[in-house]
């Protein structure tokens, strides 16, 4: 590692294989804490290269305990996180109202880091079962039409970095890998991030791919559709900035889509949204970036998806999948 540090100091950037090696190696518990905490720091003082990025996510790909859940057609939503903007859980959110539309939806998530409140932590404060069992994912996905997927079941190699990016608190490139690795390997995904540049490098990633992608940067920082102004969505075959106006919504005001202080209050915030008694604002948001989710996985108009979105929350449909889902694990 002393070597590889002295190269990232000098400027220099890593090969695909060298990033893959070393990911491995870290798995693997080949470095002490301190050389990994300094790894990670690098990639928190320079940006990320394509190579880079690739090479990691290959390594954790390889590692990981895949589960097939081909037979669903399933679709992810997943943030980077890292946008510094603490609102509410709106992925999570959009996922269980893209499923009680009847889109089959495999959420991989993980605790935040650089969020008080990420994807698992509100799950987990919910009552939902975090399983890797495949029987029951798949039972879940039949039953309820969502599956959670909890990143360190998946990932045990993982072990090792957990606890340095915990303690170090900030966004490092595990953030921009989370919504690469999805252990069931989703046939549509809509992910948000927290730079164009990352963006850019996304979308040449998926483009490699047979997925159906909706890549999501807001213009203010946001890694998902804020409604606070223009947003950059880059799907298979545009690449376009859309406005408030253009999902027939308002603009919104940054204060209304913050999320809670506290995982109990997350908890609280997103119970209220799913039983269709949050703010507009809240809602809007949920809708606008549930309703790009089912128009990228049934390859319908983001109009129709909008629409649908909202039937899936005024029906409470999103709230019967979420009910039925914490069932199945009592």
């Amino acid at each position: 590692m002393k070597d590889i540090l002295n190269k990232l100091s000098f400027h220099k950037t890593l090969s695909k294989s060298e990033a893959k090696k070393i990911l491995i190696n870290i798995s693997k518990g080949d470095y002490n804490n301190s050389q990994v905490a300094s790894f990670l720091t690098v990639f928190m003082m320079r940006n990320i290269t394509l190579n880079e990025l690739e090479g990691f996510k290959e390594a954790l790909l390889e590692l990981c305990l895949s589960i097939d859940l081909s037979d669903y057609d399933t679709i992810d939503l997943c943030g980077t996180g890292g946008d510094n903007k603490d609102t509410f859980n709106i992925s999570t959110l959009s996922a269980f109202v893209t499923a009680g539309a009847g889109v089959k939806v495999a959420k991989h998530g993980n605790y935040g880091v650089s969020s008080s409140c990420g994807s698992s932590n509100v799950m987990e404060s919910l009552g939902v079962k975090f399983s890797n069992d495949g029987d029951y994912l798949r039972k879940c996905i039949e039953i309820s039409g969502i599956c959670i997927l909890h990143a360190p079941l998946f990932h045990p190699a993982m072990k090792h970095v957990a606890p340095i990016r915990k303690e170090l608190g900030l966004k490092t490139f595990f953030n921009m890998l989370g919504p690469l690795v999805n252990p069931s390997f989703p046939k549509n995904q809509v992910v948000g991030v927290f730079s164009l540049e990352l963006a850019r490098i996304y979308a040449y990633l998926f483009q490699k791919t047979d997925k159906n992608f909706s890549i999501i940067h807001s213009l203010d920082g946001y890694d998902e559709i804020s409604l606070t102004g223009g947003v950059k969505i880059i799907s298979n075959n545009s690449e376009k900035i859309f406005f408030p106006e253009d999902f027939n919504l308002t603009k919104l005001e940054a204060k209304s889509i913050k999320g809670g202080d506290s995982i109990k209050e997350s908890a609280k915030i997103f119970i209220k949204i799913l039983k269709n008694q949050g703010t507009e604002s809240q809602k809007k948001v949920v809708v606008a970036n549930s309703g790009l989710a089912i128009s990228t996985a049934l390859e319908v108009s983001i109009d129709d998806g909008i629409n649908m979105a909202k039937e899936s929350l005024d029906s409470r449909n999103a709230l019967k999948a979420f009910n039925t889902l914490k069932k199945l694990g009592e």
